[in-house]
């Protein structure tokens, strides 16, 4: 390599250093070329939220293994936010102890991701040999995914003496909620405070972005079904959380985990909507005309029941009828300025993450719902006659 070339490559490590966020330890030019020095072990990358969780561990060259169920294949798109030799994909089972400590490996941090929004089943014949000729069988249940999964992640991480864990839980999460997605989340948060008191608790709001299951939710209905269904008028409150700032509060964690140790820290926007709100935001963007139907909640959730019984991931069921029919939002400030002591209950504010506001982001992945595509109001895109 040439005097000159050599010179070229270390005045622009130099200048990307300037614009890279750089973390104690972390050597090299910065960025995704670097090594922080701290090995990660991922359960659940392959969600919604864990995507967004790979590219911020691997902006400062964070080692990560990731749990992998299934092909490695269904990872690939992990990848790429890793520089080479730095993310790994060890198999496992969520019923098989000694595979999952193989996941957690020399890890430094564990974070948990796992989550389901519905059980998901299977079609299996009737052991009895009577009518029904064919039954649903749970494949994994709310109790299994949220809470038996979370506490065998805790005593590994115990018994294998890791430093840190980050459980990310919901803030939706109630013990007498009617949800009982919402009960389980519940569960799992105690479950692992009990095997590792020391565990890092996230509750994040419901999440939106490019793949959510809220915002993209109404719009596929409001293009697909002659109705949109409304539960109680859509009264219900909540306080969506972009999901790239609760990866990013995720990353701070792991940046200093030390810091962070047995602190529970609520992810919510800057702004609470009720249902109804929601929708009407969502067809402002998409430009749909639906007709809004309000469905009693005892009716809605007979629907949920009928519809969750498909074969495939169902659009509705009935525990998600339960959930949305309740507030799912944050305290009140008042509640988080006057907590004083370790117990204190963190925000993103306390990790320095800025609030993405819904409005920010939500053009940009729903304007594929309008009718020809965001450019046919363009005067002249189309070479009008």
């Amino acid at each position: 390599m040439s005097a000159i070339r050599r010179t070229g490559i270390r005045k622009a490590a130099a200048l990307t250093s300037k614009f890279v966020e750089r973390i104690g330890g972390e050597v090299g030019p910065g960025g995704r070329s670097s090594v922080s020095g701290r090995t990660v072990a991922v359960f659940g990358g392959t969600g919604f939220l864990g995507r967004y969780v790979a590219f911020e561990l691997g902006q400062n060259g964070t080692k990560t293994y990731f749990g992998n169920r299934g092909c490695e294949l269904e990872h690939r798109h992990l990848k790429p936010n890793f520089d080479l030799g730095m993310c790994k994909f060890v198999f496992y089972g969520p019923r098989d102890r000694d595979s999952m400590a193989e996941v957690i490996s020399d890890a430094d941090v564990v974070i948990n991701l796992v989550g389901k929004h519905y059980e998901t089943k299977t079609l299996t014949t009737n052991p009895t040999g009577k009518f029904p000729p064919l039954l649903y069988k749970t494949n994994y249940s709310f109790q299994e995914a949220h809470v038996d999964i979370a506490r065998t992640i805790a005593e590994l991480c115990a018994e294998m003496q890791v430093d840190n864990l980050i459980h990310v839980s919901s803030l939706a999460a109630k013990e007498d909620s009617n949800s009982r997605w919402a009960r389980s989340k519940f569960d799992g948060e105690n479950a692992v405070k009990e095997a590792y008191p020391w565990a890092t608790i996230l509750r994040p709001a419901q999440l939106f972005g490019p793949e959510d299951r809220l915002l993209n939710w109404f719009a596929r209905i409001a293009g697909s079904c002659p109705f949109v269904p409304m539960i109680d008028d859509g009264r219900a409150l909540l306080q969506p959380v972009y999901m790239g700032d609760v990866a990013e509060a995720i990353r701070k964690i792991v940046d200093e985990p030390d810091k962070f140790e047995g602190r529970t820290i609520d992810c919510f926007g800057s702004q609470d909507f009720t249902y109804r709100e929601i929708f009407e935001f969502v067809i402002d963007i998409t430009k749909q005309e639906p007709k809004v139907f309000n469905v009693p909640l005892d009716i809605m959730k007979l629907l949920g029941s009928v519809i969750e019984l498909a074969p495939t991931q169902p659009i509705l069921t009935k525990d998600h009828v339960e959930l949305w029919a309740e507030d799912y939002v944050a305290q009140t400030p008042e509640f988080y300025e006057n907590q004083i002591g370790k117990d204190k209950i963190l925000t993103l504010a306390d990790l320095d993450v800025k609030q993405t506001p819904i409005e920010k982001v939500a053009f940009g992945y729903l304007h594929r719902f309008r009718a020809g595509g965001h450019f046919v109001t363009n005067t002249g895109y189309h070479h009008d006659v």
